[in-house]
């Protein structure tokens, strides 16, 4: 409840600088003047909230961005899996994959309107391949790092390809593949909009950008605060859906370590410095072989 509680305490703090700096018209090289306050966007966003083009807006981009982002998820995975598993398959999707991916998914705008016949094909696509290099490289690398003597294990028992994949290799590297996933959810949000502001006819940064050319300053902060708080939602599910299936995975929480504190009574001698030795009689050995039987 304490962190709850500062991370309400630090929004509220952010706000209130915000109104101070606006509302007193402060220009100390950065010109606050020029921007609205909490109150006036506050008072467009309810109005916003009124009218049914902010729903459809909102639709229409959740829509592009789970299609785009699930496509993503499913392609960047099964090629990172392929990448890593197969010699042929890197040396002929490798340097293909590794020429694309230096390339800003927003700079594929032009490419997807001669591509796609239409702009909502277009914007799905740049929206996938904004989040599918990062799922790729984080797979390959989760896949590559698992420990082969997992595979050796299955394979002794008697399990083919298919059961090493299933048992070994997909378990193994979730962790990695949701840290893939985590980072092109906000990826794929940065260019969705950014393509709505090129080439969109509805969505969130489609009315952002028409805001702004129209100078209503506080209808273009509506626009960024719903892009944030759609953002934070959906990164949020991603992660809790992580949690959920790597629920195996030991948790570690942070604890803030205690002083040792050392109670000398009277007349008590000082604590020997000499390291202690096991009293038990067992030998080492024996533990150990106890241990691995157990």
């Amino acid at each position: 409840m304490i962190r709850y509680a500062l991370r309400a305490v630090s929004l509220a703090a952010a706000l209130g600088l915000w109104q101070l700096l606006t509302s007193r018209d402060v220009d100390l090289w950065l010109r606050f003047s020029q921007f609205p306050t909490v109150i006036d966007v506050a008072h467009a966003f309810a109005d916003r909230l009124a009218r049914p083009d902010y729903w459809t807006d909102l639709t229409d981009s959740l829509t592009r961005i789970l299609t785009g982002f699930l496509l993503a998820a499913v392609l960047g995975v099964a090629t990172g899996v392929l990448v890593a598993r197969s010699r042929l398959a890197e040396d002929l999707l490798g340097p293909v994959l590794e020429v694309i991916r230096p390339v800003p998914a927003i700079a594929l705008v032009p490419v997807a309107i001669l591509l796609f016949p239409s702009n909502e094909q277009g914007i799905v696509f740049i929206t996938c391949t904004a989040a599918f290099f990062p799922v790729l490289v984080s797979t390959r690398h989760a896949v590559r790092a698992l420990a082969p003597t997992w595979e050796e294990a299955v394979r002794t028992m008697g399990g083919g390809r298919w059961r090493v994949l299933a048992s070994v290799v997909l378990p193994g590297a979730l962790p990695g593949v949701f840290g893939g996933l985590s980072v092109g959810i906000g990826v794929s949000w940065i260019c969705v909009i950014s393509a709505e502001m090129i080439s969109g006819q509805y969505g969130v940064g489609y009315r952002t950008w028409q805001d702004y050319t129209v100078v209503d300053y506080p209808g273009v902060f509506v626009g960024m605060v719903t892009i944030g708080v759609l953002g934070w939602l959906t990164s949020t599910a991603v992660e809790l859906l992580g949690r959920r299936l790597t629920h195996w995975l030991p948790r570690t929480a942070y604890v803030p370590a205690a002083r040792p504190r050392s109670v000398r009574r009277a007349g008590a001698a000082p604590p020997s410095t000499d390291t202690a030795v096991p009293t038990s009689s067992e030998p080492e050995e024996a533990r150990d072989e106890h241990l691995v039987r157990d």
